[in-house]
């Protein structure tokens, strides 16, 4: 979905734009003061800002320009009351798409802003704030959130020099993506970029992997082999999970790394190499250290900009990108024309806590378009664990407490939801408000669809056509005491047309 900021003191404006952009995939936010619009782009991404250059206080190109420091990728087109060709120009020249006039034609309004966003996605600008790297394996790395770009900033800095570098991170956060981003944009990209995974190499057998061996070298070695290291030679070497490394392998490593020249198991021959080592690992090294299991020295030398990957429970603001990215991917594999993962699904999807991280929404991703039937990805396409999972999750801590600590006869549909205050749209919370409202009603009646009905006072039709609606099957909330005979019965009652 593409995120719009409305910055005019126009209310007939702001509620224009939105009226005409209600039936489209668009998110629609609202500021009215330059000093707003500054700290809504700031705290959330957008693709575009209509932005009126005659805001009080702070003027309108001032505005545009922290825009433009902040992130260069979001389209701002200019509108204004009165207009002259010198402001048009400056106002161009600060990296505006478009300058309007007042008053402006709604549909002429729709159009200009539908062109400037069909433009981005034809143009892909290199100075797009570092939303996205292209690599080498024609894979994406992608971030919209603040801690991604400052990855990226570092990625961009890294890659102008040529020392170790040391990515950390949980599993499935990516960090094969943050090595091939380094050689992708680096010095070295036309040569190769060489993975080894040190946990899953025997550990008498990973020196000749990294090294080679010579003819006779050991029992099994019928011919010289090159290692990694060598057919590394003038590009990057990722070693992944280098927690898993025996301490002699650790010594032999720090050797190569401060001399660039290694022996091959059973050689005399040194060989030298020009290579750049970049190291992941999931593991606490500075833990492993106090307990002797990782050397300091290595640590240090690896150590010289780190880069910390956030899990995906900490970036949700990617979620949406990543989905946008894995969709088109997916279509691409499978053939299929699915467009976009419906607002129920996306709140579904950024309300879980993702254990897995990428890796795991890559999956469930993967899994809806084997399930979908439609041309989006539907709440009853998603894994049903994760549509479980996320209902205690969904819940923040005031929400819990209050449901907790409700007033005896205080009915279901009286209590308080919690707010999606990351993304203030009304529709989307609205959604994500009923379905979350129904699973309760749900959870409390045992899944039963009459009882639900009467007892949280919706009309029995209407909570038919909502658990259709957000792919809701009331068996899954019936207790498991509940006979066969009553769970086909609701089943049967829910497939009745409403």
């Amino acid at each position: 979905m593409l995120k719009l900021l409305v910055a005019d003191g126009d209310a007939d404006l702001r509620n224009s734009v939105a009226a005409a952009f209600t039936d489209k995939n668009y998110s629609i936010d609202h500021a009215t003061l330059g000093e707003e619009c500054i700290t809504r782009v700031l705290r959330d991404h957008y693709d575009l800002v209509l932005l009126d250059v005659t805001t009080p206080r702070i003027s309108g190109l001032e505005v545009l320009k922290e825009i433009k420091v902040h992130d260069p990728s979001i389209i701002v087109i200019a509108v204004t009351a009165v207009s002259n060709v010198r402001d048009a120009i400056e106002v161009i020249r600060q990296g505006a798409y478009n300058y309007l006039e007042k008053p402006i034609q709604i549909d002429q309004l729709v159009y200009h802003i539908e062109q400037a966003i069909r433009a981005r996605h034809i143009v892909q600008k290199p100075d797009g704030s570092a939303r996205k790297f292209r690599l080498s394996s024609n894979s994406d790395f992608i971030g919209h959130s603040h801690e991604m770009k400052q990855i990226f900033t570092v990625i961009d800095k890294l890659s102008r020099v040529d020392t170790a570098v040391l990515i950390r991170g949980e599993s499935g956060t990516g960090k094969e993506l943050v090595a091939q981003a380094l050689h992708s944009s680096s010095s070295r990209k036309t040569h190769r970029f060489v993975t080894v995974n040190c946990a899953a190499i025997p550990e008498n057998l990973i020196e000749s992997e990294l090294f080679g061996h010579e003819r006779g070298a050991f029992t099994g070695a019928e011919s010289r082999k090159i290692g990694k290291f060598q057919y590394a030679d003038g590009g990057t070497l990722f070693l992944d999970e280098i927690g898993e490394l025996s301490p002699c392998m650790q010594v032999k490593l720090l050797r190569v790394l401060q001399e660039k020249t290694f022996f091959p198991v059973g050689s005399n021959r040194e060989i030298e190499v020009s290579i750049r080592i970049v190291a992941a690992t999931h593991r606490n090294l500075e833990e492993m250290i106090k307990k002797g299991q990782f050397r300091e020295d290595l640590f240090y030398r690896l150590n010289v900009l780190p880069i910390q990957l956030p899990p995906l429970r900490e970036r949700k603001n990617d979620i949406e990108a990543l989905c946008e990215h894995f969709i088109d991917k997916f279509n691409r594999q499978h053939q299929k024309c699915i467009a976009r993962a419906s607002l129920a699904a996306m709140t579904l999807l950024k309300n879980h806590a993702w254990p897995g991280n990428i890796r795991e929404l890559e999956n469930v991703i993967e899994h809806a378009f084997v399930i979908e039937n439609t041309n989006e990805i539907t709440p009853e396409s998603l894994p049903k664990s994760l549509r479980l999972s996320v209902v205690p999750n969904a819940m923040d801590a005031p929400a819990r407490r209050a449901d907790e600590s409700v007033r005896p006869g205080l009915t279901i549909h009286e209590q308080i939801l919690p707010v999606d205050h990351q993304r203030l749209d009304f529709q989307a919370n609205k959604e994500a408000f009923e379905r979350q409202f129904l699973i309760r009603a749900l959870q409390k009646f045992n899944g039963r669809i009459n009882q639900t009905a009467l007892q949280a006072n919706i009309p029995k039709k209407t909570l038919l056509r909502k658990l259709e609606k957000y792919g809701i099957n009331a068996c899954d909330y019936s207790s498991r005491e509940m006979p066969n005979k009553k769970k086909s019965e609701v089943r049967e009652l829910q497939r009745q047309p409403p």
